[in-house]
């Protein structure tokens, strides 16, 4: 897949309530007793605290922060139990409730992390070691989630056009007509950003920006950020959207590979907003503190390890995403995509209006 599972694809699906229900069935069955799987009763007393180790609930695929975590381990003695959960993140954490064993909440996406901190499973953490190295519009003001690294959405080019920089709003300048690829609007991806292009411009100008993008496309917005590298190379379209770090992943892999020469078909350009002091679109891989944290010290230590310069350099190198750390040494291809500058605008204003991005998308019939 082209994607690590966000929380929710388009905020709540049916199945959710379905999951939750089997939870509670499951607890029930039970008798309150907690699986591997672990659900539990939200009245219960609060589970005892357990030297050396902490609890990770977490949508983020394994094999990309298992180095992170190892790295933890191998530094501070303590054991991390990883719970991996693609889907059902929220409805896991309700049923367990008060007795939940979860310390660490880890997502990517940011209105997924704000759904964490508005169903009251998170809880506020003042530190400043988190706070001296993340900038504040990319945590949470009241202190109940960081930014962990970042994920800048760019724009991707045939490496032999002669463009050096781009504005977002220029996806819907008629001279792309017919040139363009992106996948489905409603991905959480781009959601994101046509969510900052409401804070930017508004919805009126927005949805006009959107008809103009659909006009421009060279095929049916779908597939995955790296389908747009490969449309690229089959000459489809000239350029598209889609993150940076899939481009590390493509130019670092096996040569003569199709996804080596995806990524050696394209060059990468930040866009940024078309305001004064406009920058490049980023979301982010985030945690929290979970509200009921039974290991709260190793939690604490977990996440402030995750923002040193060790944690953030593994970040840039295993998963090309972006240190949300300033001055850590980048992967040669990322660092060679230039400065990033990312928009200054506070990620909770941008997920204030994903919901009315999301009904812009249909309205205009992005995806059709």
């Amino acid at each position: 897949m082209d994607q690590e599972m966000p929380v929710n694809t388009r905020f709540r699906a049916p199945r959710t309530i379905l999951a939750a229900a089997c939870a509670a069935l499951l607890l029930a069955a039970c008798g309150g007793e907690r699986a591997e799987t672990g659900t539990a009763g939200a009245d219960a007393e609060a589970a005892p605290a357990a030297a050396g180790e902490v609890n990770l609930y977490t949508t983020r695929e394994p094999g990309l922060i298992q180095p992170l975590l190892d790295a933890f381990t191998a530094q501070s003695g303590t054991r991390v139990n990883t719970v991996l959960l693609k889907d059902g993140l929220l409805e896991r954490l309700g049923a367990e409730g008060a007795r939940s064993t979860a310390d660490v909440l880890m997502v990517v996406d940011t209105g997924n992390m704000l759904d964490l901190v508005e169903a009251g499973h998170t809880q506020p953490l003042q530190s400043e070691v988190l706070e001296s190295a993340i900038p504040a519009h990319l945590r949470g003001a009241d202190d109940q989630w960081f930014a962990m690294s970042l994920r800048d959405r760019v724009l991707y080019a045939h490496r032999d056009l002669e463009l050096e920089s781009f504005h977002y709003e220029d996806l819907a300048d008629p001279q792309w007509k017919g040139k363009v690829c992106i996948r489905s609007g409603q991905h959480p991806y781009n959601t994101s950003l046509f969510a900052a292009m409401i804070a930017h411009h508004g919805a009126e100008a927005t949805e006009q920006w959107l008809t103009g993008v659909k006009a421009n496309l060279a095929r049916k917005a779908a597939g995955g950020d790296r389908d747009v590298a490969r449309d690229i190379l089959a000459g489809i379209c000239d350029i598209g959207i889609a993150n940076a770090y899939y481009v590390g992943r493509m130019k670092n892999a096996e040569p003569g590979s199709e996804q080596h020469q995806w990524g050696e078909a394209i060059k990468v350009i930040r866009p940024t907003f078309d305001v004064e002091g406009g920058g490049t679109h980023v979301n982010i891989s985030g945690a929290a503190l979970a509200r009921h944290a039974p290991n709260r010290d190793n939690a604490v230590a977990l996440m402030e390890y995750l923002v040193s310069d060790e944690a953030q350099s593994l970040y840039a190198r295993a998963n090309y995403e972006y240190p949300v750390k300033a001055g850590v040494e980048l992967d040669p291809v990322v660092a060679s995509f230039g400065e990033l500058t990312v928009d200054p605008l506070p990620l909770t204003e941008v997920v204030a209006n994903r919901r009315e991005a999301s009904a812009l998308v249909d309205k205009v019939g992005f995806d059709n």
